[in-house]
């Protein structure tokens, strides 16, 4: 094994953007079907993973809620988390923050405390079983209005102390961070970290309106930030985290291959990034899978692997001391 796959294999990491519906594999996706008796356009496995090809955001999407389907039961919920804390644990994932899509089960007639306790009761089985920390992240859907976002977070109140945080997610074109701006107001008066999805499709300009409008901790994707060298700069200078997923980038087409990540152009600004999964069973990969691809792509260094880690933990949602714990890790690992 190339001895940078090795490295990476060995390192404990962070993931701080998984979107546990998208951590879906079509295997459990046709159990979970025939489990609950929903009928799916798919006669088997196969289908549904030859169904796994997109070209743009909105073609994924259009899947990602149609498979969103079969998700009815609390331990449906647990099942497909369990199942992403056992890839956690085979990739060395120590901590993960997870996002989690309310409004796309509520909308269908799923309560939320049936979505929450489900994912809650296997996170915590993550912890003591596995070794591995979480935190959860409650996502609001852009294209729905912002009236459904502060109801969902108001269907949230009885849970909020086991809430870390609140993020923007879906379609990102035509609907701006600034179309949330009440509901990420009030989500920080109730002590909630803010974070949100920007420039991935969408322009350097949503990524302003996270940072200054919602006043956001990270952004998930931020890769158009390069198109704005005053931005970058700010980035740079704040260190505001830019969880970035590139196979989801390659699937899709926000680079047209995987040598034209812009990654370490990043790095090179001094931007604070990280290596994320995104939607692992969609975009073919977690997260070894996706330091692995940039290692065959761009010949990532060991010395960039050792900073994307480092750059993990120091990013997350952790308390200081669990983050020094952590980094210190990766040190004696590395053999720093």
């Amino acid at each position: 094994m190339d001895s940078r796959k090795q490295l990476i294999k060995n390192l404990p990491k962070a993931e701080l953007h998984i979107h546990i519906e998208g951590s879906l594999e079509p295997e459990m996706m046709f159990d979970l079907a025939q489990r609950n008796g929903v009928s799916l356009p798919y006669a088997d496995v196969e289908s549904i993973r030859a169904a796994y090809q997109f070209d743009c955001l909105q073609d994924f999407l259009d899947l990602y809620y149609q498979g969103m389907s079969v998700l009815q039961t609390q331990q449906d919920f647990y099942d497909l988390t369990w199942a992403y804390l056992l890839r956690c644990r085979d990739d060395n994932v120590v901590h993960a923050e997870i996002f989690f899509d309310p409004q796309g089960h509520t909308g269908r007639g799923v309560d939320f405390e049936t979505v929450f306790e489900g994912i809650s009761a296997a996170l915590r089985d993550g912890e003591h079983k596995l070794g591995i920390s979480s935190q959860i992240i409650m996502c609001f859907l852009r294209h729905l209005e912002e009236e459904d976002a502060m109801a969902t977070l108001i269907e949230a109140g009885p849970f909020v102390d086991r809430i870390a945080g609140v993020g923007l997610d879906s379609s990102e074109v035509g609907h701006p961070p600034s179309k949330f701006q009440d509901v990420f107001d009030l989500a920080g008066e109730l002590g909630l970290r803010r974070v949100a999805h920007a420039g991935e499709e969408g322009p350097p300009e949503y990524i302003l309106e996270a940072l200054d409008g919602l006043q956001v901790d990270r952004i998930d994707h931020g890769n158009r930030s390069l198109e704005d060298p005053a931005l970058v700069g700010r980035l740079a200078e704040l260190k505001i985290p830019l969880t970035v997923c590139p196979q989801s980038n390659l699937r899709l087409a926000v680079v047209a291959d995987m040598k034209d990540h812009p990654i370490r152009s990043m790095l090179e600004a001094g931007l604070n990034v990280t290596v994320n999964s995104d939607d692992p069973a969609y975009f073919g990969g977690y997260m070894n899978d996706n330091f692995n691809a940039l290692v065959d792509a761009i010949d990532l260094s060991e010395a960039e692997i050792i900073k994307l880690v480092n750059n993990s933990f120091e990013s997350s949602f952790l308390d200081k001391a669990s983050k020094q714990k952590h980094l210190e890790s990766v040190r004696v690992l590395a053999g720093a």
